[in-house]
């Protein structure tokens, strides 16, 4: 395995040569695994409020927006969105549940201030919608799979390998990238498609995450590797599957 590919990516400006040396025992062949399903985490409005700005700037007003990282990742991760389904693959998307009563109140890990609890917040992205037979979960903590039925959908559809993009990298990604591994899955995260409200947040953590328990995949690599699928589909005979 080469080890200057297997680290190239998006930490190599901040974590120190010593580090990468520290850790190049992890160095691996990086694919995409057998039976895969796309999980898009929480691409809910509030992450784009503010518009395409800084995001000292968009924070002011919208704490919660993770400004111009959010829409940097809205062309690639459509792209992956694209690839995904002209590949055939199910597709999950996690949102908060805003239902008064689903999260108990009194129950906070930190002081940060409330986020707004508007129902139309938490809509799916329009560039991102849910399509017919797509499966959009609600949760109420970071992980995708705390108190949802998404191991019972993956494990009755035969999925081995989970593709995640979304936001946070360091929050919502992580916790669910973590939980995946921990459920046995093969999980890739898509640098590219992932994102969160601070750029060193999200590199240490893709980095860290890359080495434990996820293999990080530039878009491009992922994109290629789901066209060659749907390629090997449309010439499959009736009855065999892509994935």
């Amino acid at each position: 395995m080469d080890a200057d590919r297997f680290e190239d990516h998006c930490w190599r400006d901040i974590i120190a040569p010593d580090l990468i040396e520290l850790y190049s025992h992890y160095a691996r062949r990086t694919f995409v695994g057998p039976a895969p399903a796309l999980l898009a985490i929480d691409l809910y409005e509030l992450a784009y409020q503010g518009g395409n700005q800084p995001v000292p700037i968009v924070s002011r007003t919208f704490p919660s927006a993770c400004g111009e990282y959010a829409w940097n990742a809205i062309e690639p991760t459509q792209r992956l969105f694209a690839a995904a389904r002209g590949a055939g693959l199910p597709v999950f998307y996690t949102t908060s549940d805003t239902r008064p009563l689903s999260s108990p109140g009194a129950v906070q890990a930190t002081r940060r201030r409330g986020v707004p609890v508007d129902p139309a917040l938490y809509e799916i992205k329009g560039e991102f919608a849910p399509q017919a037979g797509d499966v959009v979960l609600t949760k109420t903590r970071a992980s995708a799979f705390f108190g949802t039925p998404l191991v019972a959908h993956l494990t009755q559809m035969g999925i081995r390998t989970l593709i995640l993009c979304g936001e946070s990298t360091s929050g919502c990604v992580r916790a669910s990238a973590v939980e995946a591994y921990s459920h046995g899955f093969h999980v890739v995260l898509v640098e590219e498609c992932c994102f969160d409200r601070s750029l060193l947040s999200h590199k240490v953590n893709l980095f860290d995450m890359h080495h434990k328990y996820a293999d990080v995949m530039s878009v491009a690599e992922v994109v290629e590797h789901l066209d060659g699928t749907a390629t090997a589909a449309d010439i499959s005979p009736v009855g065999s599957g892509a994935r």
